[in-house]
């Protein structure tokens, strides 16, 4: 397996600065964000370490600064709203994912991160005509580039904007079985972060063995249900009232159990490191300290990084 870190974490830094706070830490990949340039919306989006239009021109001297530094890109990621019930905002968004995907394309990578998305106001079924209408072209373009596409867990539902069904479709075993039917393609997996299983109250071991064939990518990062809060507000409450972020270690996942359980699966790509831990956030020092500190836990589970 490959050790690396969501390049989101740092936005004020270049790539070049990002990669070679990689590779003094000792990570061996990142995954780099391509969000296009504009107000961020929400916290961590907005980041943009690559330009995906200077790829054509630039693509090569990427990929020879990463491999200087002995690192490799695990993953060009962005991720919006492609569901978004405003048709402005859900092309813009569509548009620009498949111009990531093109760029991935051109880089020779592998992997583009995202989510899938939800008119949050809707049920799942209700949602789904949509979404088959939108993420059928959309693998369709990516199988065409010879790119995987992986979807993130995240269900988008922590406050009261996202309210009440989230932002995300794909947050639970039963979407993503019948996603994976509907769209059956092998460039439509899933880019898998176990912390948001742990809040959902859902075991997040089980489906690295069911998903173990749609396992792209994967995300570090922990999470810790404030049971004291949660007794407060219950379950119906927006999730930010009772869950909180945590670096990997500080939380509830058992890492242990997780690697255990990737390496009984023969999981072997990346696994990067995801901050949103709020008492590390104050200053550039302390999330380079958050990733250093996420490094030196992991380690113990990750053995053998290729360079």
């Amino acid at each position: 397996m490959r050790l690396g870190f969501m390049s989101a974490i740092l936005p004020e830094l270049t790539l070049q600065q990002v990669a070679d706070v990689a590779a003094e830490i000792g990570y061996t990949c990142v995954e780099v964000m391509c969000w296009p340039t504009g107000r961020a919306e929400r916290r961590y989006a907005g980041v943009s370490h690559l330009d995906i239009d200077l790829i054509q021109r630039g693509g090569q001297q990427v990929l020879d600064m990463f491999a200087a530094r002995g690192l490799t890109i695990s993953a060009l990621g962005y991720y919006p709203n492609p569901l978004d019930p405003d048709p402005a905002v859900s092309g813009a968004s569509v548009a620009h994912l498949k111009r990531v995907i093109d760029a991935a394309n051109s880089l020779g990578l592998e992997n583009v991160n995202t989510f899938v998305g939800r008119d949050w106001t809707r049920s799942v079924d209700d949602n789904w005509p949509r979404f088959l209408d939108v993420w059928r072209p959309v693998i369709a373009h990516a199988e065409a580039a010879g790119v995987r596409v992986g979807i993130e867990n995240c269900p988008m539902l922590f406050t009261a904007d996202e309210w009440p069904g989230g932002k995300n479709l794909a947050h639970s075993p039963r979407v993503w079985r019948r996603m994976f039917a509907d769209i059956a393609s092998d460039s439509f997996g899933l880019n898998y972060d176990p912390s948001h299983m742990v809040f959902q109250q859902m075991d997040y071991l089980k489906p690295l063995r069911e998903f173990s064939g749609k396992l792209f990518h994967l995300h570090a990062k922990d999470v810790r249900v404030q049971r004291h809060l949660l007794d407060e507000v219950g379950v119906l409450a927006h999730p930010n009232d009772y869950h909180t972020p945590k670096l990997p270690g500080l939380g509830e996942v058992d890492w242990g159990a997780f690697f255990s359980t990737l390496g009984d699966v023969g999981y072997q790509g990346p696994v990067c490191v995801e901050v949103e831990d709020r008492a590390y956030e104050g200053t550039l020092e302390n999330r380079k300290a958050a990733l250093r500190q996420s490094h030196n836990y992991l380690r113990q589970f990750v053995q053998q990084d290729v360079r």
